[in-house]
């Protein structure tokens, strides 16, 4: 907390108050941030006065449009979710598992997108679920980013256990990275949840610069070495679509 700006903290406290809130007068801001009126009217005032905030006749306070024009340039820049959705559609028809769409967050994987799996029994994996890079379906995202970036994240992780099957050891990690790299898919087993797998391959842009992942993903009794190589091939057809629709030429 030293090293962050306590300004732009504050400032993000009173912002996220509207996450639950529509609107605001200086009152309420007062009594949910318990902070001196001074203080509540001086950091109101300067978010009105750059946009963030607008405030109407009656006092009350919402967010500003500049909000509007940000989500706009995020929806622009998640297209790849529209563009992937009828492709993971069309891998989870046909292999009757769960499909999720993954891209970096910080020093995280996210989860952005999802198609449920057809089977009864099945992983509930929810949109905007975030693990860690160096496990399960998540790994393929690591293992694209240059090796500078590779080893910063792993001289700065602590590898934890998850599930029975997560990876902790970072030289076995790093050769799995290098496997990956050369094979274009990652395959994991109970790494993020015990008895399941999942297949994962990458999403490169038109740029050639991987994206994100897409995966499937289920219960490992049906992930058997003899069905391994047909999902293998199906993930892998799957993110070239997609990449492709991103501009990426061989």
């Amino acid at each position: 907390m030293e090293n962050k700006n306590k300004t732009v903290i504050k400032t993000m406290t009173l912002l996220n108050l509207f996450l639950t809130h529509t609107k605001l007068n200086l009152n309420e801001v007062m009594s949910l941030l318990h902070i001196p009126k001074t203080s509540a009217h001086r950091m109101l005032s300067s978010l009105e006065e750059i946009q963030l905030l607008d405030k109407d006749e009656d006092g009350y306070y919402t967010l500003g449009l500049l909000f509007l024009q940000f989500g706009q340039l995020v929806t622009e820049r998640l297209d790849i979710r529209k563009l992937a959705l009828p492709v993971m559609k069309m891998l989870r028809d046909d292999v009757e598992e769960a499909v999720n769409l993954i891209v970096k967050y910080g020093n995280e994987a996210m989860y952005i997108e999802k198609q449920d799996t057809t089977q009864p029994v099945r992983l509930y994996t929810e949109i905007g679920r975030k693990s860690p890079l160096y496990a399960g379906d998540s790994r393929i995202i690591l293992a694209y980013l240059s090796n500078k970036e590779i080893e910063t994240y792993l001289n700065e992780t602590d590898l934890q256990s998850i599930g029975q099957g997560t990876i902790t050891d970072k030289q076995k990690l790093r050769n799995i990275i290098e496997e990956t790299r050369k094979n274009g898919y990652t395959i994991s087993r109970s790494e993020l949840e015990n008895y399941t797998s999942a297949v994962a391959a990458p999403i490169y842009d038109y740029q050639g610069k991987v994206v994100a992942g897409i995966s499937v993903a289920g219960l490992e009794v049906r992930f058997s070495e003899e069905r391994l190589p047909y999902l293998i091939e199906k993930v892998q057809m799957a993110a070239m679509d997609i990449s492709k629709k991103l501009g990426y030429n061989l």
